[in-house]
């Protein structure tokens, strides 16, 4: 390989960055969203039982993604908090799970008390490893949850097959996949109940938020209650039908995604367009693999643009420096999840009295030897992430991020020793 001309000098090592400018900020605001916030301010109900705006946000969102029943929640954990209590899942079940996602898949699993078992990672996608769920299943197995990681699709053809044959539900988590599609059909309504969140990262967002999606009307009336203090659908008073927790949504909330959820359609089309591009430009580079999708993926969110880095293409320029030289060109990326299996939290979770109560320091010792995920471990030391609102901006953005890493491979090993 041609050794780098002086103006193409790393910025890491004094030269000039490919970039100067921010990146489109978020969340993005419009008049319109003032206005719609001021309206819940100045009408004095700012309760969903009191107002309207969560309703109607529960029933344009439901319409939009070809769902039955939306119910409204505080976050996204809660939604799946609330998912798991609905299907009766607690202490003794286990629950699939993957180890490369955010942490509130697992805590949500935890907060039930019951057993997150770790199915390993389809390093090219990303996403669990579908051909490996059967073989984690046993008799104590209630649920399979696969999310959508970055808003790519989990492979849910094989997913709903293991599932029918051991006739397990399977709640999605599609926090981080807001109209991502699986054969046509938008994630979150395959399973039988899917979850979101509306957290400022994301790419609809209210602050804090969530939702929770069935086409169930059992699962979607015992969602209601649970959500709202184990009343009634529809009651306010001081009658229960059941236990429960507070994990409503305020108007404020709802009255922001009710403005956010008109320009999300049009924001996602521009993400996969120049997502597309950008995996053009950086394959033609080599040494970086960006995440591939599965076939029945129609149509991917990109929360997340995520590839896989080979320092043996970089001169054995390590990952973490890689990172730093692509901040340093102003591209700011990062390395993304470490095996949530490994993590010390679940130790100490183990340790617990009512951990100890329930499952015992021999089914504990036998969870860890199950557990094992080489494949996840792997990329984990591989990946690097960039975020949506990268993807935002006009096409001349990704021809920059991919003229950082092509500046940095070509002196990659100038790179390697300063």
């Amino acid at each position: 390989m041609a050794a780098a001309a002086p103006t193409d000098k790393p910025a890491l090592l004094g030269g000039e960055p490919v970039r100067k400018r921010a990146f489109t900020s978020w969340p993005q605001i419009t008049s319109n969203d003032e206005a719609t916030w001021m309206k819940v301010l100045k009408s004095g109900r700012w309760n969903r039982n009191e107002g309207g705006f969560t309703k109607a946000f529960e029933a344009g969102w439901a319409a939009q993604l070809g769902a039955r029943h939306c119910l409204a929640t505080a976050n996204g954990t809660s939604s799946l908090v609330i998912a798991l209590n609905v299907l009766g899942i607690g202490p003794g079940d286990e629950v699939i799970v993957p180890p490369y996602t955010f942490v509130a898949t697992v805590n949500a699993v935890l907060a039930v008390h019951a057993m997150p078992v770790f199915v390993d990672t389809d390093i090219d996608t990303f996403q669990i490893d579908a051909r490996k769920i059967e073989a984690a299943i046993t008799p104590r197995t209630r649920c399979i949850m696969p999310v959508h990681l970055g808003g790519n699709a989990a492979d849910m053809d094989t997913i709903l097959a293991v599932a029918k044959k051991r006739g397990v539900p399977v709640i999605e988590d599609a926090c981080q996949a807001h109209l991502a599609e699986w054969k046509g059909k938008k994630v979150s309504t395959l399973g039988t109940a899917g979850c979101f969140s509306f957290q400022a990262s994301k790419n609809l967002n209210c602050g804090e938020g969530g939702a929770l999606m069935t086409n169930d009307d059992r699962v979607i009336d015992d969602a209601r209650s649970y959500h709202n203090n184990g009343r009634g659908f529809g009651q306010s008073g001081f009658g229960y039908v059941a236990a429960g927790l507070n994990l409503r949504m305020t108007e404020f909330q709802a009255a922001l995604l009710t403005e956010q959820v008109k320009r999300v359609d049009e924001q996602s089309k521009i993400r996969e367009a120049n997502a597309k591009y950008l995996s053009g430009q950086l394959d033609a580079i080599g040494g970086v693999a960006p995440a591939r999708q599965y076939e029945g993926c129609t149509r991917n969110a990109y929360h997340l643009y995520m590839f896989r880095y080979d320092s043996r293409a970089f001169a054995g320029l390590p990952r973490d420096k890689f990172v730093k030289a692509m901040k340093a060109e102003g591209i700011p990326c990062s390395t993304g999840y470490q095996p949530l299996n490994k993590e010390p939290f679940l130790e100490k979770t183990f340790a617990s009295r009512t951990w100890k109560r329930v499952y015992g320091e021999k089914e504990t010792a036998a969870w860890r030897e199950r557990n094992a995920c080489p494949s996840n471990d792997r990329l984990c030391t591989e990946a690097v992430w960039l975020t949506q609102t990268m993807l935002l901006g006009p096409r001349e953005d990704m021809d920059q991020i991919a003229e950082a890493v092509r500046k940095i491979r070509n002196a990659a090993a100038a790179v390697a020793k300063g």
